[in-house]
C-alpha cells in the first residue's frame, strides 16, 4: 500500500463522512467517485472493494454514537433521559420495528444487490427515484407535523418508515433520504425524522458491515489493513463534522434542495455515461 493508495482511502472516507447524513446517498457517491476515478477495485478486487464501501460506514456510525450517545444508551437502560416516561417514550422496540423490514429484505436480496446494483448506471436511476420521493414528501406531507419529538413516534409509524427504508437497499437511493421522506409523509417533522433515521442506522449498518466482512473474509488481506483503517478514520472525522451541521440545516431547508442536487447530479452523470 503506497501513499497514493492511502490518499484514495482518505478521499473515499471524506466522501462517505460528508454524505452519509445528507439525503444524497453516501453509497451512491462512493460508487461514482470510486468507479469513475479512483478505481479501488483494480487493486482490492470486486468484493473486498464493495466491502470497503460498507465497512467505512462504520466510521460514520461511530460519529452517530458520539452525537446521540445519551439517547442510544437510554435504549439499553444505561442512561435515563430526564422527563422521559417509560410507558410511552421512544424505546428499543421502535428501533427494532423500524429496522426489521430492511434487515429481512437485505438478507434476501444481498447477492442480487452486490452483483447487479453496485454500478454508476443503476445509481443514476436511484438518484432520480430518491429525488422524486423527497419532492413528494415535501409537497404532500402534512403541513403541520403531528410528531415533534422522538417520544411521540408510534410503533406503527416506525414500521411504515422501516418499509420505506427498504428502498435504500438500492445503492444511490439514500437511507436517510428514504427514511426522512417516509417520516415526513407519516407525520414526523424533518428534525425528528432525521434523528430517528440516524439512531436506527446504528444497528442496521453495523449489522450490514459485519455480514459483509464475514462473507468476504477469505478475500480480505492484511496487506490492505492500512487502506481500511485510513478510510474508517477519515469517514469518522468528516462525519462528526457534518452531522451536527446537517441536523441544524434540515429543519430550515427541508428536502427540496437535496432533491434538486440529486437531479442535477443524475443529469451530469447521464451525460458522461450515456453520451
Amino acid at each position: 500500500m503506497d501513499w497514493f493508495d492511502l490518499l484514495k482511502a482518505l478521499i473515499l472516507g471524506f466522501v462517505e463522512g460528508m454524505t452519509e447524513f445528507a439525503p444524497v446517498s453516501s453509497t451512491g457517491h462512493l460508487i461514482i467517485v470510486d468507479d469513475m476515478w479512483l478505481k479501488s477495485q483494480e487493486f482490492l478486487g470486486k468484493y473486498p472493494a464493495n466491502t470497503f464501501k460498507i465497512v467505512i460506514q462504520l466510521g460514520s456510525i461511530l460519529a452517530v454514537v458520539v452525537v446521540f450517545w445519551k439517547r442510544l444508551f437510554s435504549l439499553v437502560g444505561l442512561y435515563k433521559i430526564e422527563g422521559q416516561q417509560a410507558s410511552s417514550s421512544f424505546n428499543l422496540l421502535h428501533v427494532i420495528i423500524g429496522m426489521l423490514p430492511a434487515v429481512v429484505f437485505g438478507f434476501a436480496f444481498k447477492d442480487l444487490i452486490d452483483d447487479h446494483l453496485f454500478g454508476v448506471e443503476t445509481v443514476i436511476y436511484a438518484l432520480v427515484a430518491g429525488a422524486i420521493l423527497m419532492i413528494v414528501a415535501d409537497k404532500f406531507g402534512p403541513k403541520k407535523p403531528t410528531v415533534n419529538s422522538l417520544d411521540e413516534i408510534t410503533y406503527f409509524q416506525a414500521l411504515k418508515i422501516g418499509l420505506v427504508q427498504c428502498l435504500s437497499l438500492w445503492p444511490g437511493f439514500s437511507r436517510s433520504g428514504a427514511t426522512i421522506s417516509g417520516g415526513v409523509l407519516f407525520g414526523l417533522n424533518h428534525r425528528v425524522a432525521a434523528d430517528f433515521t440516524f439512531i436506527m442506522a446504528v444497528p442496521i449498518m453495523f449489522g450490514a458491515s459485519l455480514v459483509s466482512v464475514l462473507k468476504n473474509w477469505d478475500t480480505l488481506s492484511m496487506d490492505y489493513l492500512s487502506f481500511y483503517i485510513v478510510g474508517f478514520v477519515s469517514a469518522f472525522v468528516f462525519a462528526l463534522i457534518s452531522i451536527r451541521f446537517f441536523l441544524k440545516l434540515i429543519s430550515r431547508i427541508k428536502l427540496m434542495p437535496f432533491a434538486i442536487y440529486r437531479l442535477v447530479l443524475a443529469a451530469v452523470l447521464a451525460i458522461i455515461v450515456f453520451l
